[in-house]
């Protein structure tokens, strides 16, 4: 029996209505990606290299990256993170339009910091 709850929002980019689910009723990220399959009709998941997850419109061709705004309001791709981190730091999800997930992703060690602290 679930105990708790974490809604959040679920936006895709150039759909003018949000959505809500609860994180805590999914285990997985893959449980998640398939109800955000179901509650965006027309969306189909596609498994890239390296496990990247990405949603993609039957109709016509684009691609959507599932992205989360975290608690410190950085924008992180969604499986970065072990999934119990994900629920406990998620504030919001949006599927990005592909193209425009530039730069979003685990930090590199060769970041653009140049200065020791």
């Amino acid at each position: 029996m679930k105990m708790s709850c974490k809604l959040v929002k679920v936006a895709v980019d150039g759909a003018p209505y949000l959505r809500k689910v609860d994180l805590e009723m999914y285990e997985t990220y893959e449980h998640l990606m398939r109800e955000l399959e179901t509650m965006f009709c027309g969306l189909a998941i596609r498994n890239h290299l390296m496990n990247e997850r990405k949603l993609m419109e039957s109709g016509n061709g684009i691609e959507y990256m599932p992205t989360y705004e975290d608690k410190d309001g950085d924008w992180m791709l969604v499986g970065d993170v072990p999934w119990k981190m994900f629920v406990e730091s998620c504030k919001r999800i949006r599927l990005m339009i592909s193209s425009e997930a530039v730069g979003l992703g685990p930090r590199s060690t060769s970041s653009k910091c140049t200065g020791s602290t």
